[in-house]
């Protein structure tokens, strides 16, 4: 505990052990596969994203109760997936997720600037019972929004970290971004305010 204690003091990242407290974990950015590492080592379920895993974690570091598990911290049973060959008229079932097929499928009806952006992986989630036609009309009629940039989730650091430092720095490059990406990770946030309740 000690020697923590003594990174945390220098400002150094600490290595990612139980020693740490809850607030601690959540001033350094650690991977996913960090935290699924640690959750393993702590007996913590890894399920329902970065964020929820966090917050597992930083309860379990702190001795409290685990947080309730949301909905969307829960894994669906694995649905029944579409195959190839799919045409308009295919419906598309519960629980289909944006897969190969249908890329491909939206390539042939739409032309290769289809991409599965936030509106058509919604879609797809969202209207099981509709068919690849009507999801062919949705494109089209969402691409002036589709065409505006999209909040990207927390979730994401790393691609919303890039896309702040592109604005502020239109003429960097890629190494600059990236570099500039590693000095962030590797500096601490600060510490959670006591009054926030986390």
């Amino acid at each position: 505990m000690h020697s923590v204690q003594r990174v945390v003091a220098s400002g150094e990242r600490p290595p990612l052990t139980p020693a740490l407290s809850g607030d601690e974990l959540a001033r350094w950015y650690w991977t996913l596969a960090e935290l699924t590492g640690l959750a393993r080592q702590l007996g913590v379920p890894r399920g329902g994203g970065k964020a929820q895993l966090t917050e597992r974690l930083r309860a379990v570091l702190d001795g409290k109760p685990l947080p309730a598990v949301t909905a969307a911290g829960r894994r669906s049973p694995a649905a029944r997936q579409l195959s190839a060959p799919v045409d308009g008229t295919t419906v598309i079932p519960e629980g289909q997720r944006c897969s190969q097929v249908l890329r491909e499928f939206f390539h042939r009806a739409i032309g290769p600037g289809f991409h599965f952006d936030a509106a058509m992986r919604g879609y797809i989630a969202k209207n099981p019972g509709r068919t690849l036609h009507e999801a062919v009309a949705h494109w089209h009629a969402t691409r002036a929004a589709g065409a505006r940039p999209q909040e990207i989730g927390a979730q994401f650091e790393f691609n919303r970290f890039l896309r702040a430092w592109h604005t502020a720095h239109p003429a960097g490059t890629r190494q600059e971004a990236l570099a500039a990406w590693q000095a962030h990770r590797a500096a601490p946030r600060p510490l959670p305010h006591p009054c926030s309740g986390r």
